[in-house]
């Protein structure tokens, strides 16, 4: 194991240590976190939908990969000489103190204008399912999060995936739900209860945000 790949693990630790309730989990949260991990180097993307709350953790994490979470991330060198090229020193010093290195994520759910002109002359439910149509390449991974596993717009999505040869990993709680077949990989969060599994979902996500981060900027 890489030095990276430690650091990242010590923050799957501390999550196991913190949720008891999650360790059962252990494997399927390190085989997201692998998928994640050799996407962002291929150069691929997260891809992030869910519904409700779940469209709200999908711009959550979004959130947390884009910009530093709970370490520095600055900006490469050579951008940082480039800029002062072009620039000047105090331009330069400007953007490489507040500019944050960031991974590439897209929610589908904050595509508010491409969600209404679709929605008024397509099916909604296939709306997540065209964002993947124009976004995804072989090289990303598809983050999917429904409680029950059972939304039909995540669904079509997923099986827009597999068609497209891109990755999939779904969120979810209770029993898996259809989704559970339709994803490489589902993290099913040990409760029945909705608010429950999205209370559980939280610290999930963002242990994997955090792992990412250790791993590429730790």
């Amino acid at each position: 194991m890489t030095i990276q790949e430690e650091k990242a693990y010590q923050e799957l630790q501390i999550l196991e240590e913190r949720y008891p309730v999650l360790v059962p989990l252990h494997k399927e949260i390190a085989e997201a976190f692998s998928m994640m991990r050799d996407s962002f180097e291929r150069g691929g993307k997260l891809l992030l939908c869910g519904n409700g709350g779940s469209s709200a953790d999908s711009d959550h994490i979004v959130g947390e990969l884009m910009k530093g979470f709970c370490k520095k991330r600055r900006i490469s060198e050579e951008l940082s000489s480039e800029l002062k090229t072009l620039y000047g020193e105090e331009e330069a010093e400007y953007f490489t103190k507040h500019l944050e290195q960031g991974l590439p994520a897209i929610a589908f759910s904050a595509q508010t204008a491409l969600h209404t002109a679709y929605s008024n002359d397509q099916d909604e439910a296939l709306f997540y399912a065209q964002c993947l149509l124009g976004y995804g390449k072989k090289e990303d991974v598809l983050f999917g999060i429904s409680t029950s596993g059972n939304a039909k717009n995540v669904g079509y999505a997923l099986k827009l995936a597999k068609a497209m040869g891109i990755k999939s990993i779904l969120l979810t709680g209770k029993d898996g739900g259809t989704g559970k077949e339709l994803a490489d990989l589902s993290i099913i969060a040990p409760s029945k209860e909705t608010y429950q599994i999205q209370e559980l979902h939280l610290p999930i996500y963002h242990c994997l945000c955090l792992m990412i981060e250790a791993y590429f900027f730790g």
